[in-house]
């Protein structure tokens, strides 16, 4: 529809001339008195009049003020209905939690306050050069969030609520930084799985079954369209979203059992309720972040992170946190550590065996649940305090006698058919069904400073029966991912086939923001050769990505890594042993010539660079400054942070 330069110009609202020039303003008189007129700084005093002006009662404004803090995104009417889509279900009715929270603060005589700092999807963005700007978001909006904390200097407490996959972690930082007020978060919950119909990680790959005929036009429109059963919260799968959910209840930054309840239902809508009250006590009692956020909390993250068998994105975020948080950040070592002496207990989507959507996890007891097994093998430090007051010894004794473990429990057997205990399994049901812990450090002269790989989410009709996944194959180089999801879709001259080994390069912080290569690993899990083709790159994956796919390799291309070295043709040997945690991945020469991986790191150190290797054309300027300062701030394995210190020496260093 097109509107004439007239209408445009004057506009057509029938009471366009029908406006007032001046009000009388609120009724009734600030409780102000001499003291604080004589003492506060005009910025407070100001701050009331905005208050009485925006509505509130002025009597009630000395009240403790409390700021909310939401990824929130589009608008959405009272009954539901989109008048302006967010960008996924993640933010959709975020909202009505801070609504039930605000109503809680205010019946506790608290003065609420709300502010939004809304997020991407990275399922949106996958594929495009979107994605460019998704990791360095996560920043962004931590900068914002604590900007927006501080710009509130009166408030006494933070609530947060976000859901997904960059917005989560985000809030996560903001709050680990607020070291002397008390917060909590309220994780955003789950979308439903559809009755009939795909999970929202699986629908991502329509386009390429579709250029392989694994699927028609018709399956394709009709499973992307029914693929979110309800209309809020983050994947069905145990993704970044829902991992960084269970990490932000793990660290004691959210109330037990909140992380992955479904979207929109009153025991979501009860954790925000919940969580308003343990902001109300924490203020009462004195406790703020830093009484939670210990090196001990930042252990159980760990360790329930392991357990469950999270995204290994969790371990950019993890070390983020604990950087805002003043704790010394995790390095490769602890994470091989705690991988290794943690047994995966949670059969949930994209890992199996089963696949359960994240809502039976929920059912199934979610993060208390997985703990009690945890407590019994003593990985857990249980003195560290939790938002409801108590320690998290005293949280698992409660949980373990509660009404509440029990109806949910029940109710999942009722309503699925689903026993609790094939979803969190005890340690020795997860090993008779061969479920192997989550992640693996291979190294090699590919990678000298190390890569990572969910190991436990390769397809186990490829590993050996000693539990040893083993690979040699020829690499077929690719500096874009849309060079490499062309070959994978089998368009164009050089096509990916079962035995290749698919190498991409200049994909990390300096190449492209360290994008994630989802639509490559989804399109590999769903063709049947795929399984048969490794993947090794400098950028990361999605949470939900599953096979051989090793990423986060390091040095990356563009920082004069080995990897910019290989070439089409090279072969690639690949081990992980997915028991015992270990791996390596080594350029060992070509068909004609094998060399041992030694020698192959010497022929890689004499080589010249024959790719045309060049950051992405469309980088933004903003990613490339990320990029220049979380390199500066520790990379990749430091959480991709801002070490102000770090980035102070290194451009005046040399001036000094």
């Amino acid at each position: 529809m097109a509107f004439d330069t007239n209408r445009l110009l004057n506009g057509s609202h029938p009471d366009l001339f029908s406006l007032t020039t001046h009000g009388p303003g609120p009724e009734g008189e600030l409780p102000l008195n001499e003291q604080m007129l004589l003492d506060l700084p005009s910025g407070e005093l100001f701050g009331m009049t905005q208050n009485a002006g925006m509505g509130w009662d002025p009597n009630q404004l000395l009240r403790d003020q409390i700021l909310i803090l939401s990824t929130m995104g589009g608008i959405r009417a009272e009954d539901g209905r989109p008048i302006a889509l967010g960008y996924h279900t993640g933010h959709w009715e975020v909202g009505l939690l801070m609504r039930e929270a605000a109503e809680e603060l205010n019946r506790n005589e608290c003065l609420p306050f709300a502010a939004y700092v809304s997020d991407p999807c990275d399922g949106r963005s996958q594929g495009t050069t979107a994605m460019m700007d998704s990791l360095a978001y996560r920043n962004d909006a931590a900068v914002v969030m604590k900007r927006l904390i501080r710009s509130l200097p009166t408030r006494k407490g933070v609530i947060g609520v976000a859901t997904c996959d960059k917005g989560l972690p985000a809030a996560m930082m903001a709050i680990a930084a607020q070291h002397h007020l008390p917060c909590v978060i309220v994780p955003g919950g789950v979308t439903l799985p559809p009755t009939e119909g795909e999970d929202a990680g699986k629908v991502q790959t329509i386009g390429a079954r579709f250029a392989h005929g694994e699927i028609d036009l018709r399956t394709a429109a009709e499973m992307g369209c029914k693929a979110c059963g309800s209309a809020g919260g983050g994947c069905q799968f145990l993704g970044t979203a829902a991992t960084s959910q269970v990490v932000s209840e793990a660290l004691g930054l959210s109330l037990p059992h909140t992380a992955l309840a479904p979207s929109g239902q009153p025991v979501w809508v009860d954790a925000a309720t919940r969580s308003a009250q343990a902001l109300v006590n924490m203020i009462a009692a004195g406790k703020t972040v830093k009484d939670i956020l210990t090196p001990d909390a930042l252990h159980n993250a760990m360790v329930v992170h392991a357990a469950f068998g999270g995204s290994t994105n969790l371990l950019l975020h993890i070390p983020a946190i604990a950087f805002e948080g003043g704790l010394e950040r995790p390095v490769v070592s602890d994470w091989n550590r705690i991988n290794r002496q943690t047994p995966r207990l949670v059969d949930v989507l994209p890992n199996g065996p089963v696949g359960h959507p994240t809502v039976r996890v929920f059912l199934a007891g979610g993060v208390p649940e997985v703990m009690l097994h945890l407590r019994e093998l003593n990985l857990l430090k249980l003195d560290v305090m939790t938002p409801a007051g108590i320690t998290l010894g005293d949280v698992l004794e409660w949980w373990e006698a509660s009404d509440r473990r029990t109806q949910f429990r029940n109710m999942l057997q009722e309503k699925d058919g689903v026993d609790p205990d094939d979803v969190i399994l005890s340690p020795e049901a997860a090993k008779q069904r061969g479920m192997t812990s989550t992640v693996t450090f291979p190294v090699g002269n590919i990678a000298p400073e190390g890569s990572v790989i969910k190991s436990t989410a390769i397809d186990s009709s490829v590993v050996d029966s000693d539990g040893v996944y083993r690979k040699l194959g020829p690499a077929k180089v690719f500096t874009s991912e849309r060079e490499a999801i062309r070959a994978v879709k089998g368009q164009g001259d050089r096509k990916v086939e079962a035995g290749d080994i698919l190498v991409l390069m200049c994909r990390g912080p300096l190449g492209s923001g360290m994008e994630e290569t989802y639509q490559i690993t989804s399109a590999l899990k769903f063709l049947p050769w795929g399984k048969h083709v490794a993947v090794i790159t400098d950028a990361r994956f999605s949470g939900v990505s599953t096979g051989a796919c090793i990423g986060h390799v390091g040095p990356e291309a563009l920082a004069d890594g080995p990897i910019a070295k290989l070439q089409d043709g090279d072969l690639i040997e690949i081990v992980i042993d997915c028991g015992e945690l270990t791996g390596s991945i080594n350029f060992v020469g070509t068909e004609s010539e094998r060399v041992d991986p030694q020698a192959g790191a010497a022929i890689l150190a004499e080589r010249s660079v024959t790719n045309r290797l060049h950051a992405d054309p469309d980088l933004p300027d903003e990613t490339r400054m990320w990029a220049l300062l979380q390199q500066a701030s520790g990379g990749t394995w430091g959480g991709c942070v801002y070490d102000v210190t770090a980035i102070e020496n290194a451009l005046l260093g040399s001036t000094r």
